[in-house]
């Protein structure tokens, strides 16, 4: 047998096993790695899907919490396990598109995984310890703009989309505020803020709304261009006190590069089928988040644009830029 006829044997034989294995995956238990604490936003909303995933593929898919460096720890092991579907990522639109602008890392968000989905869009809120003197945004930046560094605002951490986000709000108003990052999630600063130990956040609507509707925290603004249903009477930042801005992440989930695209494929079809359900959209939507319906490529194009976006947004706040 001559070399070329060989090599053509060979590949199809490699192609007919990947199409046998995503015809039978998965055949045992689905590990879902994420970078940040039980009870974060990516955990809240990746464990509905999770058990819908199991019962729609008849294997367990298991959410596994490993927080640390703004999201980087889970992030590293997703990204260094085999290409073989049984280890995903689920992320924040922040650990893949900001962290890379602030931290020195082992891989590539753009290139050492295979997008799978994305599974959400969402704005977040800004919420104050109910002894601040802010009913709105407008009110925040008057008494921020008397007082100078004098509050202080929790985050998940240094880098964190919302630690980003809050700084850009602050970027554009002329204030400052000192910033209190937490290590890896919000229940911590969560709790300081209940207790007033910190004075603000910013959040997603998830994450506090158990708050927001007992009344241990207020609400100053949504960060999108439109009031939320889930947080009625609560207006957008842009509407009541900051002009323009605006403020938008998501959730998605992901493979290590390399996982056979039959697998891929197969994830984001069953994903998809099961956001487009009225079940999921109504709990979606109950906690302030929006279903998303994408292909792979169209999660890798979001990515993408939101990897530059961060970038520029990294810069012009002199965050340290580190390549």
């Amino acid at each position: 047998m001559t070399r070329l006829p060989f090599m053509l044997v060979w590949l199809a034989a490699t192609l007919a096993a990947a199409q046998a294995a995503a015809q039978t995956y998965p055949v045992k238990t689905v590990r879902v790695v994420h970078g940040f604490a039980v009870g974060s936003a990516i955990d809240i909303f990746s464990r509905p899907l999770a058990q819908k995933l199991s019962e729609a593929l008849g294997q367990q898919f298991v959410i596994d919490a490993r927080p640390g460096a703004t999201g980087t720890i889970g992030s590293e092991l997703v990204a260094k396990s085999a290409p073989d579907g049984y280890t995903l990522l689920a992320a924040p639109s922040s650990a893949m598109g900001s962290t890379p602008h602030l931290q020195k890392l082992s891989f590539d968000p753009l290139r050492d995984f295979a997008p799978i989905a994305q599974i959400n869009e969402f704005y977040s809120v800004i919420v104050a310890h109910p002894s601040v003197p802010a009913r709105n945004a407008a009110d925040l930046i008057r008494l921020a703009k008397a007082r100078p560094g004098y509050l202080t605002y929790g985050s998940t951490g240094v880098g964190s989309g919302f630690h980003l986000n809050f700084e850009y709000f602050c970027q554009m108003a002329g204030i400052r505020l000192l910033h209190v990052p937490y290590r890896g999630g919000g229940s911590a600063a969560i709790a300081d803020l209940i207790a007033g130990r910190v004075d603000l956040m910013l959040d997603n609507i998830a994450v506090v709304k158990t708050q927001l509707d007992a009344g241990r925290v207020r609400a100053l603004g949504v960060t999108g261009l439109r009031p939320v249903a889930a947080l009625p009477g609560v207006p957008p930042i842009a509407d009541s006190g900051l002009p323009g801005y605006e403020s938008v992440g998501w959730h998605g989930w992901l493979a290590p590069a390399g996982t056979p695209r039959e697998m891929v494929v197969q994830l984001n079809a069953a994903i998809r089928k099961i956001l487009a359900t009225p079940e999921m959209k109504m709990l979606w939507n109950a906690q302030g988040v929006e279903t998303i319906d994408t292909t792979p490529e169209q999660f890798a194009g979001r990515m993408r644009r939101d990897y530059d976006r961060y970038g520029r947004l990294v810069r012009s706040l002199g965050l340290g830029i580190t390549k």
